[in-house]
């Protein structure tokens, strides 16, 4: 195949990965649909270029975002113009790179652009900010009728799950399944006040994103089952009074709690880096680095192929596998200063330098040959 077929087919290639729709419930609009939905809407719209890698990392953000939030009472539709083929549109929203994000209001005349580390916990806030002065009412009833739920925070979540027995939902307040279960959970939370056996509860995760962080919560509303402070159980089926109530019934009628059991190693290979560390983490030969976000799908997934890539480069000299993640306060000047806007990303650093990027595939097999081929640059037996 000659040099021009070949970069043809990388392109199709790379055009075909970002905009599969298959599984995606993020809206793709043209010239025209654009025009005929913006104003019906409040809308969040992702304006990027297919070939853009900053595009291609954000994208399975963007599908979280629209899973979460692309529902049919939504107020918040979340969708994205190709500006290689819708060139009308970018050129009227002066876009000049990419990707660029926009909010646009059904109450104001300008849309705001959205500045910021583009992980989803920042989307979300950002969203809520522009939501909130159209869902002050809204957000004020859901507080009056959850008087029943203890309200967990960042402050109090720890030591009042770390002992007992709780059912507790995580949500977002414009999350439209949050805002129809508000009343349910209420009455719900009221029914159960004085039984000792169990506290319901609930932690806004727009403003309480430790306790939201710490679970791993990626979707809105989760119900979690937790006892002495571990995940027991998610709670998967109907929302009504009675289901609620039944669910309780028979975990409290148990005879005991099966816990959800997260093998840890006792001694990883993995080197955890924060802001403190990382300078010294990455000085000396090679350092392979995930920046990571625990609440991430993609994340998770690479956790256990990760571990093995640990492992497999325990033994050389000058090669470290590490992670950092960018959830922790700490670490977001780090995060943001590596250029990190989109989980995972894969940075592989020499001497302190930073020198290439993996966004290929994250096999074992792909992983260990993007390291291997750098590391032959170093000496034999240095690595």
């Amino acid at each position: 195949m000659g040099p021009i077929l070949q970069l043809f087919a990388v392109l199709l290639l790379s055009n075909a990965v970002f905009c599969d729709e298959e599984e995606s419930k993020c809206v793709e609009y043209n010239t025209q649909t654009f025009a005929e939905n913006i104003n019906l809407n409040n809308h969040f719209v992702m304006f990027y270029a297919p070939w853009c890698s900053h595009c291609k990392r954000l994208h399975p953000t963007w599908d979280e975002l629209a899973e979460m939030l692309n529902t049919e009472e939504s107020r918040i539709t979340i969708a994205k113009v190709d500006c290689t083929v819708e060139t009308t549109i970018c050129s009227e929203q002066d876009i000049t790179g990419y990707p660029t994000l926009k909010y646009f209001s059904v109450d104001k005349l300008e849309p705001v652009k959205f500045k910021g580390t583009r992980d989803l916990p920042s989307l979300t806030n950002f969203l809520n900010e522009q939501l909130g002065s159209n869902l002050v009412k809204h957000d004020e009833e859901e507080a009056e009728l959850d008087k029943g739920a203890l309200v967990l925070t960042d402050d109090t979540f720890g030591p009042q799950l770390q002992s007992g027995t709780h059912f507790v939902k995580f949500y977002a307040p414009w999350c439209g399944h949050c805002q129809r279960l508000a009343p349910t959970w209420e009455t719900f939370a009221t029914k159960y006040k004085s039984n000792k056996g169990v506290t319901i509860a609930k932690v806004d995760c727009t403003t309480d994103r430790e306790a939201c962080n710490a679970y791993n919560i990626k979707s809105f509303p989760t119900l979690l089952w937790i006892q002495d402070g571990e995940m027991v159980e998610k709670y998967q089926g109907a929302r009504s009074l009675d289901d609620l109530s039944h669910y309780v019934e028979d975990r409290l009628g148990g005879a005991d709690y099966e816990k959800l059991e997260i093998e840890i190693p006792p001694s990883s290979p993995v080197v955890t880096l924060t802001s403190d560390n990382f300078d010294a983490g990455v000085s000396n030969g090679l350092t392979f680095v995930k920046f990571f976000a625990p609440w991430c799908g993609h994340c998770k997934g690479l956790a256990p192929t990760w571990e093995v890539l640990g492992k497999k480069f325990s033994s050389y000299k000058k090669v470290s596998i590490a992670k950092v993640d960018c959830t922790l306060e700490a670490n977001k000047q780090l995060c943001n200063d590596q250029e990190v806007d989109g989980f995972p990303t894969l940075l592989l650093y020499k001497d302190g330098e930073k020198i290439d990027e993996h966004t290929g595939s994250r096999s074992f097999e792909d992983l260990y040959d993007f390291v291997v081929s750098h590391g032959k640059r170093l000496d034999h037996d240095e690595l």
